[in-house]
């Protein structure tokens, strides 16, 4: 069952219950997840920026969007509209089908992984991973990568606290590690 229909039908009520929501409107949703890349000390070569964009693009199926340097920063060697990095926003199926995939394919695929800390959840109830290589996505073969580059992923949510978005990420699977006391 895909992950949206699965939200539907088994995660929505849950939530519900579990909180004592009754409008279905109020309960936790995931609303977007954004991936972004910084590009660091590689921002005047454009060979790299290319490499990084194509990889965006394998990994999520969507363009995505350089970002600019909105100041020059004399200390950073960055000049104001100067590439500095790569974002992609997905919404809807896109977004779904993503978290499905980063949940039962990429994490497993993460060399000596033990989960993730529930740390990671901020007070609104979103959520951000850095990973600090882009292998462990599928669509990545190894062996034709020339650089190997980190990546970061936002999952926004609609949860009011960290409680609530915690409880939403843990019905959709993700592999929080069990705290040993």
């Amino acid at each position: 069952m895909r992950l949206q229909e699965r939200y539907k039908k088994e995660i929505l009520p849950a939530l519900q219950q579990e909180f004592g929501i009754k409008n279905v409107l109020a309960t936790p949703r995931l609303v977007k997840v954004v991936l972004n890349v910084g590009v660091g000390r590689h921002t005047k070569e454009q060979a790299y920026i290319d490499a990084v964009e194509q990889n965006l693009i394998k990994i999520t199926g969507q363009k995505p969007v350089r970002t600019k340097a909105r100041k020059s920063i004399s200390s950073f060697k960055v000049r104001e509209g100067q590439i500095i990095g790569l974002k992609v926003t997905l919404r809807g199926q896109r977004m779904y089908d993503f978290v499905e995939k980063l949940v039962t394919v990429s994490f497993p695929r993460i060399r000596d992984f033990r989960g993730i800390s529930d740390k990671i959840v901020d007070k609104q109830g979103n959520m951000t991973i850095g990973f600090k290589e882009h292998t462990s996505f599928p669509e990545i073969k190894v062996d034709d990568l020339e650089n190997v580059h980190g990546l970061e992923i936002c999952i926004d949510t609609t949860a009011k606290n960290r409680e609530t978005g915690l409880a939403l990420f843990k019905k959709i699977g993700f592999p929080f590690k069990t705290e040993e006391k």
